[in-house]
């Protein structure tokens, strides 16, 4: 899908909106934050169209209509694919393994053929090819290292590949993908770190595997939730989007943003000077389709938009010690907020003082990542977050990754930053 038909931001001002204070800590405290954060990861895995995002979505559904929000539902087909059975085995040791979206299975009774280790240059013919990526906070399928490599196996005749997602926690991480993919049909598996010690032994003896990828797949319709509020009808909206789906229970990936974006979207309800726009899109794994479902058909165009706030991924995560991977009570800093000109020091005011936050950068096409890239580049005045934290598409990103605690300062200065630019 194109990132938008919309045209060059033609510009409306900021002006005209009259302030009003940050709603006061005890409405919206630690113990709230909490809430929406337990609230948002009981529903489970939030991959899209599944029952976790179709459930996330009809509760923040709600939470916007008791809010006096009008909402609406904007369809769209996602793809999907539910694993019975995911393995990797070699004699005498059987592992899970994350079925590579957009996903190619093998079947019930897997693929058995020798594992090689895929550095080089010779032929790789009938083999599973072992690929170690380099150490990383990997995320997407689409980095030029993931698809240079897998390009690569595949020309030297490869019949599968297993990633290695070398990174700081030894899981085996989820990978974006391309809604529209050509998987080549050829299975690709993500292989944990931890578990890769035994195939890489069995890869340089090119000993024999089992790759096994059977489930059900295909497509599956899935919707975005947008909310609306307009009693100003003066002069551009303020709108203010939230990825909602995500690979695993994502309590520090999407859920401190979807704390931070409800927080904004009660309060600014209180207000009857400015028209609002709110979006919790899904298809995020699936390189941002429902944002660029949205941003195509259904959002303001960039001429009606005062301003548009991207809450993205691992707003407010937790830091974590190396050795021992224990917690540590403050935010993982590897978190960016990029601001328009117009308000970069509005959004440098606001996050003073909040690790990895308070450094905010221009907003620019090329220096963004996620669905704010593609609302930069349809011309809109926008600000956003994105990050990748310790767990960051790991199926252990849990409770332990985030809280309340961490999250309350972040919303915080969101309503402050909003506050000012609705009062210039």
């Amino acid at each position: 899908m194109r990132p938008s038909r919309r045209g060059v931001l033609a510009g409306t001002g900021l002006a005209g909106l009259a302030a009003a204070p940050v709603a006061a800590d005890s409405a919206f405290d630690d113990a709230w934050h909490q809430n929406v954060l337990e609230r948002y990861f009981a529903f489970g895995d939030k991959t899209s169209g599944g029952p976790g995002d179709e459930a996330a979505g009809v509760w923040l559904e709600s939470r916007l209509a008791e809010a006096g929000y009008d909402c609406v539902r904007q369809p769209f087909e996602t793809p999907f694919f539910d694993a019975s059975t995911a393995t990797l085995a070699i004699e005498g040791r059987t592992v899970p393994i994350i079925p590579q979206a957009i996903v190619v299975p093998t079947g019930p009774d897997g693929l058995t053929a020798p594992l090689r280790l895929a550095f080089g240059t010779g032929r790789l013919d009938g083999a599973i090819a072992v690929i170690v990526l380099p150490s990383q906070r990997w995320s997407s399928a689409l980095h030029p290292t993931i698809r240079a490599a897998l390009d690569d196996v595949r020309a030297r005749g490869a019949a599968a590949a297993a990633l290695v997602t070398t990174g700081p926690t030894g899981d085996a991480l989820a990978l974006n993908a391309a809604a529209d993919a050509d998987p080549s049909g050829r299975p690709v598996a993500v292989l944990a770190p931890r578990d890769a010690g035994p195939f890489l032994d069995a890869a340089a003896d090119g000993r024999t595997a089992r790759l096994t990828i059977a489930g059900q797949g295909g497509v599956r319709p899935a919707w975005n939730l947008i909310g609306r509020r307009k009693p100003a009808g003066a002069g551009g909206t303020l709108v203010l989007s939230t990825p909602r789906s995500g690979w695993f229970g994502c309590a520090a990936e999407r859920g401190s943003g979807i704390a931070v974006w409800l927080a904004a979207a009660l309060w600014l309800a209180r207000r009857g000077d400015v028209d609002v726009e709110l979006a919790a899109t899904s298809g995020h794994e699936y390189e941002n389709l429902g944002g660029a479902a949205y941003l195509e058909d259904a959002a303001p165009s960039p001429s009606d938009t005062r301003l548009w706030v991207h809450v993205g991924a691992n707003l407010a995560a937790r830091d974590w010690h190396e050795w021992g991977e224990r917690p540590l009570p403050g935010p993982d800093s590897q978190r960016y907020l990029l601001a328009a000109p117009e308000v970069l020091d509005v959004f440098r005011r606001a996050f003073a003082g909040q690790p990895g936050l308070e450094a905010v950068y221009p907003a620019t096409v090329e220096g963004s990542a996620g669905e704010l890239t593609n609302i930069l580049r349809a011309g809109h005045r926008a600000a956003g977050f994105f990050g990748n934290h310790r767990f960051h598409h790991s199926r252990r990103d849990d409770l332990r990754c985030v809280s309340g605690t961490l999250v309350r300062p972040a919303s915080e200065a969101l309503r402050r930053a909003l506050a000012e630019v609705l009062a210039a």
